[in-house]
């Protein structure tokens, strides 16, 4: 791959994009993108103050990103979690995260397809963050508007399904660049709708040398260690 979203067995497909110097972004899209930025850093600045090392945790709607978090609660057991749900309308995953002891606080973004700095830093007023050690953000689901919106965590991490598509990656690339972990989770089901979970893996290096890649299954728990692992190496948690 030559540049993002190009194939070089695809040069003689028309495709339209962007001139180079044409800028179609409002100015009021440009503010809210920089003050959202100036909110992360703010949000960023507080946890920092109180020792709370924090993770944003992006992907689609069904890639597993609660049942991660959940494996992840029960693995760090001896480190105090509070968890931040994004959703549009339910209270669904906050009700799951709570059942296993974690404290938890569910976002309801509207019509929002991401969750922003501000939201969560009206979240963190609810929390006591005296007596938190790591807060795990679950970002509102799909593998595009997350992405753009900095929240103040320490890293970010993408979930994405191996029974996702061949091409998850491929065609959502941006949110991967910005991501420190990768799980690619749902190996178990891969081969059975005929994905190369492996290959998905490689799709992601290629992207992003210096992310770390996990494969995971929440249902057999196969690489939800290695997974764990990796995100207190990450995080520099003890």
């Amino acid at each position: 791959m030559n540049e993002i979203g190009k194939e070089e067995d695809l040069q003689n497909i028309d495709v339209v994009v962007q001139d180079e110097g044409v800028v179609f972004d409002i100015e009021l899209e440009e503010s809210i993108l920089k003050r959202n930025i100036e909110i992360s850093e703010k949000n960023h600045s507080l946890l920092k103050e109180y020792g709370v090392k924090s993770l944003d945790i992006m992907g689609s709607v069904g890639a597993g990103k609660t049942s991660i978090l959940e494996h992840i609660i029960r693995e760090l057991h001896d480190t105090r979690i509070a968890v931040i749900n994004g959703d549009l309308t339910t209270t669904i995953d906050a009700n799951r995260i709570h059942k296993l002891g974690a404290t938890s606080i569910q976002v309801n973004t509207g019509k929002e397809c991401h969750l922003d700095a501000n939201r969560i830093r009206k979240a963190l007023k609810k929390l006591n963050l005296d007596v938190i050690d790591l807060i795990l953000i679950e970002n509102v689901g799909n593998l595009i508007c997350p992405g753009e919106f900095l929240l103040g965590t320490d890293k970010r991490m993408v979930v994405v399904s191996a029974a996702e598509s061949p091409w998850a990656i491929k065609k959502h690339p941006y949110i991967f660049l910005e991501a420190s972990i990768i799980a690619v989770n749902k190996i178990d089901v891969a081969p059975l709708v005929g994905i190369d979970a492996m290959k998905l893996a490689e799709d992601v290096k290629q992207l992003n040398p210096s992310a770390e890649v996990c494969l995971t299954s929440c249902r057999t728990g196969e690489g939800i260690a290695a997974l764990v692992a990796s995100l207190k190496n990450i995080l520099e948690l003890s």
